[in-house]
């Protein structure tokens, strides 16, 4: 038997492919499924089964591509309601993949339909848990997603959640392998581990939510600083739940290049979004005005996904030579298919034809410290609130990237504003997008804290409430004055 995790760090989401006796299954495969045919076609196994923990929320799925094209039947937990062919499981039920079992447990509490699938190795040992969103390492799914859908709050889903891990998971031995769906940097937990494989009993030992002392504690805990989820969430559940257009088909369209005219002429037509993906050192530079710059090397789509939200959005795209592929795919792992095509020659063609170009106004971590002035100089943090509360300037305002939709209405934009998040991305994105709606009044910071913190700008752990709170531009002003 071979078990292999194919984990994808930008959506820190892992896949599993497990060969036994030349059969194999896969659970939670991403949206482009050549890597597992590839894998398949080189060991010379037949794929069995297609096991999904659940509908995700945080990207869209291969396993219909992967069903199509590999004739293997998709399997979800009980209660699942597909709009395509598919094995809907009985809590318990075994499936035999060559001489190895996978076994059904109906976990629900992150949603209804999740399930946790433990696997019964040749000996007919229990040997590991692939537990989706149930169980992470550190952490457990959140279960405020299917509140709506389970017509239940997210307490009564905690519940739900609970008695699931208590009944199905806890009694299990503590030398199983514990192969969860995501890892640190997701939406769907707060507390992950950076780790991604680990055993159920130092999962017992540690994981907070393991150790709450009952089902009260374990919800209060559980529920505790829950962020609003990612507005394409939904929409990513709904293409898992009804499918979705071949990638090959979607890669097939969004590979078109376009001429800077072209480019022009087609983003005037269709109100596309310009999305520029390359690094925010290339892009304070030099872009197409109105782009807005999420990087590829980053955590693009996340990103991409909560600040553009509408996968049904347009959107043509500046890359770096040769990227375009990569951005497609990125993209469409989170649902975005209405990629209409990519500027040729990327963003040196765009100069090369005399199109206008826009600037954003950075300066350096000294540059910064040399005008920095405490109770006169307005700073914006655009860090997690949790990395502002670790440690922030000094009378600096926490104003999240992820909320940024809410908070620029509130700008005053006739005073002047820094801006940082920790090393660059983030600033760079918000800063984009501030430009692409009008605003000019503000000066980015290269490295970001990182690089702040080497200077002498004065910084401190404190947490002032009302500046973390506040939202109104207008108070936060009047408290500066």
């Amino acid at each position: 038997m071979k078990t292999e995790q194919i984990y994808t760090g930008c959506l820190a989401q892992g896949a599993y492919y497990v060969v036994s006796n030349k059969e194999a299954f896969i659970i939670d495969p991403l949206r482009e499924v050549q890597p597992y045919l590839d894998r398949i076609a080189a060991d010379g196994v037949k794929l069995k089964y297609i096991f999904e923990t659940h509908f995700h929320a945080d990207f869209v799925s291969g396993h219909l591509d992967l069903s199509k094209q590999t004739g293997a039947p998709i399997v979800y937990g009980p209660t699942a309601k597909t709009e395509f062919e598919a094995i809907i499981a009985e809590d318990g039920q075994v499936f035999a993949i060559g001489a190895v079992k996978i076994k059904v447990l109906h976990t629900p509490g992150h949603t209804m339909e999740s399930t946790t699938f433990l696997l019964i190795n040749e000996e007919g040992k229990d040997e590991a848990i692939f537990s989706g969103d149930t169980l992470f390492l550190g952490d457990v799914g959140r279960p405020d997603l299917a509140q709506k859908a389970a017509d239940m709050t997210q307490e009564q889903l905690a519940g739900m959640l609970y008695e699931s891990l208590m009944t199905k998971i806890m009694p299990l031995a503590d030398d199983l392998t514990v192969y969860p769906a995501h890892g640190a940097g997701s939406a769907c937990g707060k507390n992950m581990m950076k780790e991604t494989v680990d055993t159920l009993g130092n999962q017992k030992k540690m994981n907070y939510a393991l150790n709450q002392p009952n089902k009260e504690a374990f919800i209060a805990a559980v529920t505790d600083g829950l962020l609003p989820p990612p507005a394409y969430f939904g929409h990513n559940v709904a293409m898992n739940k009804k499918g979705y257009d071949s990638f090959e088909a979607v890669k097939e369209k969004a590979m078109t290049p376009l001429s800077p005219a072209a480019f022009e002429t087609l983003v005037e037509a269709t109100g596309a979004l310009i999305l520029d993906t390359r690094p925010a050192a290339d892009f304070y530079q030099g872009f197409i005005p109105q782009a807005v710059n999420i990087g590829i090397r980053g955590d693009f789509a996340p990103w991409v996904g909560a600040l553009i939200g509408d996968v049904k959005q347009e959107i043509v795209l500046i890359t770096e030579a040769g990227m375009e592929e990569e951005v497609i795919t990125r993209l469409s792992r989170v649902g975005f298919d209405k990629v209409l095509g990519y500027l040729e020659g990327g963003f040196a063609a765009w100069q090369e034809a005399g199109k206008e170009v826009d600037q954003v106004k950075r300066i350096t971590a000294d540059e910064f410290a040399a005008q920095f002035k405490v109770g006169e100089s307005m700073v914006i943090d655009v860090r997690k609130e949790s990395e502002y509360e670790a440690e922030h300037v000094e009378d600096a305002y926490s104003k999240p990237l992820a909320y940024i939709n809410d908070w620029t209405k509130d700008i005053d934009p006739s005073q002047h504003f820094f801006m940082h998040c920790a090393g660059g991305y983030r600033s760079m994105i918000a800063a984009s997008i501030l430009q692409a709606r009008g605003y000019r009044n503000f000066t980015e910071v290269d490295g970001g804290f990182g690089a702040i913190s080497k200077t002498e700008v004065p910084r401190t752990d404190f947490v002032c409430q009302s500046k973390v709170l506040k939202t109104n531009w207008f108070e936060f002003i009047t408290i500066k004055t």
